[in-house]
């Protein structure tokens, strides 16, 4: 018997991943008539009040669901996360200076090449060499206490690793410290951070916290004061700060509100990361328990979001991804780089998911192993 694709099932899609249902219920019966509106949040102006109070919501949701002050500046801006890593340093990295990237996976290494074509980059530490399937422990990173910034991917997809500390960016001269930028694009939101070590973090908003389309960037007043002058309004910050300077992605920034309520629902950041630390714990119990499931991420370094694993042939990986699907559990396939075994668990996806996936784990190893 095949799964009733008309019915919901569990999704560990790596990205656009999974909402929370209820959310999508609520927006269903909203999106013919937003209430007291007369018409779609889509089909009115994005200066409209109702709009308006939208946008405002979700970055005071953010900003209240990290602790952050008035120092901050929320903004949700288009072109993906994969637009940051060129704007980013086209706004704060001059030609003339250098920022640190710590290079562990295929999006951080874009990052690079984007900052490369702006200015200076110190790559200060790497897990290329061992195909990403670690992140470099801090006594091995060549860190320079003169860089702009230290960028880092806090989670990465495709290799399946997470770093389970928040790096310590090296002391100035001053006394200050150089500021992080955070690439957090999947996992944001999953768990605590202490934002008093950050200039600015981004990330894209279809992991976590809403659909395609749309990408949070939060960005501190004195990170900030660092802009350069004259550049492409677009891609200016400056121009975004505070303001709508263009049309924003309206829908996508409705969803991103109504799933940052949810996670307030849920009992903020804390009670969320408690829910993840079981998901994970549960899967990777399982996968740690036999050698027919092989982990690809050595374990100090694994992803609490995107668990990677291999069996012992492709071929097996295969039927493994299709008695899956047919059992309702969809989109394991790994990225078509690495291959394998990829189950995604963000925020939205509930324990329940990680246990079907877990009992199938189970029989399907009985019958193939």
């Amino acid at each position: 018997m095949s799964a009733d694709l008309n019915v919901r099932q569990h999704n560990f899609s790596a990205g656009p991943g999974a909402l929370p249902e209820e959310v999508l219920v609520e927006i269903r019966e909203e999106l013919p008539v937003f209430p007291g509106l007369g018409a779609s949040i889509m089909e009115v102006s994005h200066r409209s009040k109702e709009f308006d109070a939208i946008y405002e919501r979700a970055g005071a949701r953010i900003k209240s669901l990290l602790g952050m002050g008035d120092d901050w500046t929320v903004m949700f801006l288009q072109g993906g996360a994969s637009m940051q890593f060129h704007q980013v340093p086209l706004n704060f990295l001059r030609s003339d200076a250098s920022a640190d990237y710590l290079d562990t996976g295929t999006w951080s290494a874009n990052a690079i090449t984007e900052a490369r074509r702006i200015g200076g980059v110190n790559v200060a530490a790497s897990s290329r060499e061992d195909d990403y399937t670690y992140i470099p422990t801090p006594d091995l990173w060549q860190l320079d206490p003169a860089a702009v910034y230290l960028h880092y991917t806090s989670n990465n997809t495709i290799f399946g690793t997470q770093y389970a500390h928040e790096p310590v960016a090296p002391s100035r001269p001053d006394g200050g410290r150089v500021p992080l930028v955070c690439d957090a694009s999947s996992d944001f939101l999953s768990r605590r951070m202490d934002t008093d070590r950050y200039g600015l973090i981004y990330a894209g908003a279809q992991k976590n916290i809403g659909p395609a389309g749309v990408t949070a960037v939060m960005v501190r007043t004195s990170f900030m004061a660092g802009k350069k002058d004259g550049l492409p309004a677009m891609l200016d910050y400056g121009k975004h700060a505070g303001t709508m300077y263009n049309t924003p992605p309206v829908f996508a920034v409705y969803v991103v509100d109504k799933v940052l309520g949810w996670i307030e629902r849920q009992g903020g950041l804390d009670a969320v990361a408690a829910v993840n630390d079981a998901k994970a714990a549960h899967l990777y119990g399982a996968l740690d328990a036999t050698d027919f499931y092989r982990p690809t991420v050595r374990a100090d370094s694994r992803s609490k979001m995107n668990v990677c694993f291999r069996l012992p042939d492709e071929a097996l990986e295969d039927r493994f991804v299709k008695e899956a699907a047919a059992e309702g559990l969809l989109a394991l396939k790994g990225h078509r780089s690495v291959g394998g075994i990829r189950a995604s668990i963000y925020n939205a996806v509930p324990l329940a998911s990680v246990e079907a996936l877990v009992g199938f784990m189970g029989r399907f190893e009985a019958a193939n192993g």
